[in-house]
């Protein structure tokens, strides 16, 4: 129904409000095509918000989706896909804003492709295509680079100049394939293994100048990116476009941005590498400067060292040493002479003092006969008989001319004792 308004008798605007909230309401669900512009997933909401754009016309609206039916699509929903939705029209009167609530989502067209290559991609994944631990690095300074682009593209002008620029000797080995198209992905993987034999190849670089997203189809062909994961020489990904990511991108050893930057990341720079060169040189004589200075001022200090600056030092001490030990030693044996020579002296006391010698000293003598028997008692000698009398000092000889027996001297001392 329309309403009746007028200048005298205008609408207020909950009124107008709510009348076109009302005719939102009767339009029912609708289908509607156009592409995902935004995309927004809030954590803890159960409600998914895109901005759902016309492919011609500067127009957009907002979507909201239950992430339950979101969660549920297979391939997920991306920026930049074509969709059509099955939803009901809103109109929220407090704001004044329109939108739309998904029922339904299904990929259309460039979708259609986008999800394809979606599914493509989770089940190469799944096989481990694109694992981090398969990268492998390049090598600093390849003396062959293997090239596989169209020929007299921007893509292969860009890698030689700015490959050679940067490194002069450098060899770029150019292998040919059409790079869109339908036969692209064979002339591309044939190009990638006939390099990947080459021994001389180090490293291979595959370089297109950019492109819309069905131009860069082929290169998420699944039998270039299986090539690619069995290829021995590292691949280096440059098809030029950041918007969007071909499986090739996820397969390869290294992702550049452009076929320039894929001339950079290869071939390393002379100037800098020459700077560095300079750079390590002088550190290197910095360091050899201050280690010998360090071991001359070493030496220096062992040089002014007493024992080091006048050697002669230690051998007076030396010196000094060996007198002191001298001195005690020639001690040491004087004391011992000494103390021998007073047992000596001690001895020959003692041997003299117990010496028969000393007795005939005192007016004792030593009868002999003449066989030399030592005469103890008178009983051995009779009257006549020669005998030898020894003295200190010498011997007489004699005869005997009368035998007197008298009473023994221990028994005579007993005796005097007695009385």
């Amino acid at each position: 129904m329309a309403l009746s308004t007028s200048l005298e008798s205008p609408a207020p605007v909950r009124q107008i409000a709510n009348a076109i909230s009302g005719w939102v309401d009767r339009l029912g669900v609708v289908w509607v095509e156009g592409q995902i512009a935004q995309l927004s997933r809030r954590p803890g909401l159960n409600t998914v918000f895109m901005t759902l754009r016309d492919t011609v016309a500067d127009i957009s609206i907002p979507v909201t989706c239950p992430r339950t039916l979101f969660d549920g699509l297979n391939p997920p929903v991306v920026e930049g896909a074509s969709v059509v939705i099955q939803a009901k029209p809103s109109y929220y009167a407090v704001r004044g804003s329109l939108s739309l609530h998904a029922r339904e989502i299904r990929m259309v067209g460039l979708g259609e492709l986008l999800a394809r290559i979606e599914r493509r991609r989770q089940l190469l994944a799944a096989e481990g295509l694109f694992s981090m631990e398969l990268k492998r690095r390049l090598p600093f300074l390849p003396h062959t680079v293997g090239l596989v682009t169209s020929p007299g593209s921007d893509a292969e002008r860009d890698v030689i100049e700015n490959s050679r620029r940067r490194w002069p000797s450098v060899r770029i080995k150019v292998a040919a394939a059409r790079m869109q198209g339908q036969h692209s992905p064979l002339e591309v993987t044939a190009a990638l293994q006939e390099l990947d034999a080459d021994p001389e190849v180090e490293v291979i670089v595959i370089a297109r100048g950019g492109g819309s997203v069905e131009d860069l189809l082929p290169f998420s062909d699944e039998g270039l990116v299986r090539a690619v994961h069995k290829a021995r020489t590292p691949v280096v990904s440059a098809i030029g476009h950041e918007a969007d990511q071909p499986l090739l991108d996820l397969v390869a050893d290294l992702r550049a941005s452009t076929p320039t930057d894929a001339a950079r990341r290869v071939v390393p720079d002379m100037a800098d590498e020459v700077l560095r060169v300079d750079q390590a040189r002088q550190r290197i004589r910095h360091l050899m400067a201050a280690w010998l200075d360090r071991e001359d001022a070493g030496l220096a200090s062992i040089r002014s060292r007493p024992a080091m600056a006048d050697p002669r030092n230690l051998l007076d001490d030396r010196s000094d040493e060996i007198a002191q030990l001298r001195d005690r030693s020639r001690r040491c044996v004087r004391h011992r002479l000494d103390r021998a020579d007073d047992e000596i002296l001690h001895h020959a006391a003692r041997a003299t003092a117990l010496s028969p010698l000393a007795t005939l000293r005192r007016g004792y003598a030593v009868v002999q006969r003449a066989d030399g028997h030592v005469l103890a008692s008178v009983d051995e000698v009779t009257a006549g008989d020669a005998v030898s009398v020894r003295l200190a000092d010498g011997r007489v000889h004699a005869t005997a001319t009368d035998i007197e027996n008298s009473a023994p001297l221990v028994e005579a001392e007993d005796e005097e004792a007695d009385a």
